[in-house]
């Protein structure tokens, strides 16, 4: 969604800042400001340069380099909250369920159509990440999710997104089917759902035809060290 250039201060105040934005929110330029983790780091100020759906700062700071001299940086960092994501798999019949969407900000940086081949995924929206991969699976592949196995947490873009993904991965059988999926409607989502033998799923991170960075890690770890992986007794390898 379009971020929202923020207005001059004025006797209604700064929304997101001292005054409730489009989502209720204030106080979304004191982000970052009480850290103190790290000694080598001092936050100088925290500035809400744009807010749409998502928040964008840009934080002063002093860093000590490794010589020991200090310097003063400035970032900017794109706050969307954290997301979890998560690969539904049949190992009696070696298959995995996979998403296809359009992707906008794919389509406008040269992927040919936009149509991007991923993992089902989301953001938590305050939950935790084992509730909202559950609310995902249900929305997007129309399926129950029990068990989940934690894989992995990363951050897919540190340089500038502050979103942790959680990683899962979760067994399935034609049984937990509870709907189409497809996504909710009423957030422009249109999502269609693929069901692949897990060998052509592997496959296409190869040949380029799978290029979403969470669910090529999903796949690889699905084959080295998951429920595909050589040591196991498992079709679809």
């Amino acid at each position: 969604m379009t971020d929202t250039p923020l207005p001059h201060p004025g006797s209604n105040g700064i929304p997101g800042v001292d005054a409730p934005d489009h989502r209720g929110r204030t106080g979304l330029h004191l982000a970052g400001r009480d850290l103190d983790r790290n000694p080598g780091v001092r936050i100088r100020d925290v500035e809400l340069t744009s807010q749409g759906w998502h928040v964008l700062r840009r934080t002063t700071f002093d860093y000590r380099r490794r010589d020991g001299r200090w310097e003063t940086q400035q970032r900017e960092t794109y706050d969307r909250g954290n997301g979890a994501v998560v690969l539904p798999y049949d190992t009696e019949r070696g298959r995995v369920l996979l998403t296809r969407q359009f992707r906008y900000p794919a389509y406008v940086n040269g992927h040919p159509d936009g149509m991007l081949i991923e993992a089902a995924a989301g953001l938590l929206d305050e939950q935790d990440p084992y509730t909202a991969i559950r609310r995902e699976g249900a929305e997007e592949l129309g399926i129950r999710i029990g068990e989940l196995v934690p894989v992995l947490d990363a951050y897919m873009s540190p340089g500038s997104v502050t979103e942790r993904l959680h990683f899962f991965a979760a067994p399935y059988t034609p049984a937990d089917r509870t709907g189409a999926g497809g996504g909710v409607e009423e957030e422009g989502e249109d999502i269609e759902v693929l069901e692949l033998p897990f060998a052509e799923a592997l496959a296409m991170t190869r040949d380029g035809r799978i290029t979403d960075g969470k669910t090529i890690m999903l796949l690889q770890w699905a084959a080295l060290s998951g429920p595909f992986a050589p040591d196991r007794d498992s079709p679809g390898t």
